[in-house]
């Protein structure tokens, strides 16, 4: 009676503990949902934000928020384009390293945005410029690459489908006549 008493125990014990451990991995998974969800939000309303300010205001600080809109487009087109092909693990490294330069000037140009002094804006404005274009030209460029090395392998994939097409065609229409076969006379 003390075994079966014990045995109990040891399945209870167990059975509370994977319920512990199924119960706080739900709420992580559940957590990082949110969290991933309400990112995608800000961010959603941040863009929207910028898209408002580039048409309402002018000056430079329109120019600004045309140069956050231009620099987040350029760097989510190409991480959109690189993801679907593993075999780009450098390219997406660099890809990510370039990424940091653009978060780094996306807050500088965020802190700008909100300046008074709309001289000291303008005076800062050339190099901002300068620096937003050359990350966005390099994004566009490593885009423009995994979309032409895309287009290239799948040229290269249809033509060598077309080749075993043909082949398989022309093997599907070789035939030769044969002669019906010939009945024994012991057949009959």
């Amino acid at each position: 009676m003390e075994i079966a008493g014990f045995v109990v125990l040891v399945l209870f014990l167990a059975f509370v503990t994977l319920g512990v451990v199924a119960t706080v991995k739900t709420v992580r998974a559940a957590r990082r949902g949110v969290a991933r969800a309400s990112a995608q939000a800000r961010r959603t309303i941040e863009d929207t934000q910028l898209k408002a300010r580039r048409y309402t205001t002018t000056g430079p600080a329109g120019q600004v928020a045309q140069l956050r809109i231009d620099l987040r487009t350029a760097i989510d087109s190409t991480f959109r384009a690189l993801e679907h092909d593993p075999s780009l693990t450098e390219a997406a490294a660099l890809m990510a390293r370039l990424n940091d330069h653009a978060r780094t000037l996306d807050r500088e140009l965020a802190l700008l945005e909100r300046e008074p002094d709309r001289a000291r804006l303008a005076a800062l404005l050339p190099e901002l410029s300068t620096r937003a274009h050359r990350i966005t030209h390099s994004a566009d460029s490593l885009r423009w690459a995994a979309q032409d090395r895309a287009h290239q392998f799948a040229s290269d994939d249809l033509t060598a489908l077309r080749h075993q097409i043909d082949i398989e065609s022309a093997a599907l229409r070789h035939w030769e006549p044969t002669a019906p076969p010939k009945l024994s006379p012991t057949a009959e």
